[in-house]
């Protein structure tokens, strides 16, 4: 049984009460004060001290001093008038015990609701850094666009030009062509006259012949040569494959487990929790766990892995069902060196990632990578191997996974040879 403390002094103004109470041979950090309106305890065993004041105080702005085996307190009236006595008069147990519930309850009352403004206040600094992001996120990708939109204007007009260029090369090769041609029509027309360089006396009848058929033959090899034949017409043309199906045997069919997958995927998509008080103050794309997914990996993308793993939290408070939501928190911890916390995430995303197929192959064997690297980085390296080896079962060719599982084992194998030594 407690031992009652009745030696104190207490001075006041209109304004407070100065209250000393004397903690001889007691340790300072033994000390439990408690303060409400209208009731003060000070706990320091085996001593207790307890008064139920005459009128209420301001109990936030109230203060207590603990030092030199001493507790002085500064007690602030609510209302400024001189008190006749310090504790209230002519109470009765149960007086007391009604006033001890209600400073309790008074005291529950106030610290849920500085829990709830504390809150309050962590979810606007969130909301707040990420609108920022967001805006950040939005200046860049304005910027790149812009760059690309000059780029592509600047391609343009170089195509433009050549195009202008190769058009008066060609057109200049095509002047003196039509040139030949009209030549060439011309002598048709004519006839084939003459050279003037020949003589005037008329030549023998065989030679006559055979120099008419050069001359004709010279002017049609150079119309073949100017003459541009007309391009092909354009068609399609149909082909049409034989169907053919390559039936899996009933004993290797994953048609069930693939069914069960996609159920599971459809009632995680379904499974959204924003009915709750705390997500009332959020926009509606701030509801929206995949939103909040590529929010988060762009925060990864920019090394900024805090604010990632702030994204995927509030995703996985709304919805989580969603197993590629953990997958992508534990590659934030392992950032961040948050090891356990990597290793409980990718477990969680390999509960989730069941029944086992070839939709979710691909995310299986980075749970267990990420879960094998955290159990490597914590030196727990026979079961990071386990981990690294169930991988390779799911992709075997994939050679990454194979060397960093070689080097695993000769780390095992080296410690083990060490160990012998």
């Amino acid at each position: 049984m407690p031992v009652r403390v009745s030696e104190f002094s207490w001075q006041q103004t209109p304004a407070a009460v100065f209250l000393s109470l004397p903690l001889r041979g007691v340790c300072v950090r033994d000390a439990d004060v408690f303060c409400g309106e209208s009731y003060l305890k000070v706990n320091f065993p085996p001593f207790l001290f307890e008064v139920f004041l005459y009128a209420p105080i301001d109990d936030g702005n109230s203060k207590a001093k603990i030092g030199n085996d001493m507790i002085l307190f500064t007690l602030y009236k609510k209302d400024p008038v001189m008190w006749e006595t310090l504790s209230m008069p002519g109470v009765d147990k149960e007086t007391m015990q009604r006033i001890r519930e209600k400073s309790i309850l008074q005291a529950q009352e106030k610290a849920k609701e500085a829990t709830e403004a504390k809150a309050t206040a962590k979810r606007e600094d969130q909301r707040y850094a990420l609108g920022v992001m967001m805006k950040i996120e939005e200046e860049e990708r304005k910027k790149i666009e812009d760059m690309k939109e000059n780029e592509r204007k600047k391609a343009t007009r170089e195509l433009e030009d050549w195009k202008e260029s190769q058009r008066q090369a060609e057109k200049q090769k095509s002047i003196p062509r039509k040139e030949k041609c009209q030549r060439g029509k011309q002598a048709e027309e004519r006839g084939a006259p003459k050279p003037p360089s020949l003589p005037r006396k008329a030549p023998s009848a065989a030679r006559l012949p055979q120099r008419g058929r050069n001359w004709e033959n010279i002017f049609s090899e150079k119309l073949k040569e100017d003459s541009v034949p007309a391009p092909r017409s354009a068609g399609n043309i149909q082909i049409s494959f034989t169907p053919r199906a390559f039936p899996t045997a009933l004993r290797e069919s994953q048609v069930a487990e693939e069914e069960e997958w996609l159920r599971k995927q459809a009632e995680a998509r379904r499974a959204l929790s924003t009915d709750l008080p705390e997500f009332s103050d959020l926009k509606e794309e701030e509801k929206n766990p995949d939103w909040l997914k590529e929010k988060g990996n762009k925060l990864f993308a920019t090394e900024n892995y805090l604010a990632a793993v702030d994204a995927y939290n509030l995703a996985i408070r709304l919805n989580s069902k969603i197993p590629l939501l953990y997958l992508n928190r534990a590659a934030c911890h392992l950032k961040l060196r948050n090891l356990h916390k990597a290793i409980e995430d990718s477990s969680k995303a390999l509960e989730l990632l069941t029944p086992p197929v070839s939709d979710n192959a691909n995310a299986r064997m980075k749970a267990h990578v990420r879960r094998g690297t955290a159990f490597c980085q914590l030196e727990l390296y026979v079961e990071g191997l386990q981990d690294y080896e169930a991988a390779l079962k799911i992709d075997p060719s994939n050679t990454v996974v194979q060397n960093d599982a070689e080097k695993i084992r000769n780390i095992i194998q080296g410690t083990a040879l060490k160990s012998r030594d």
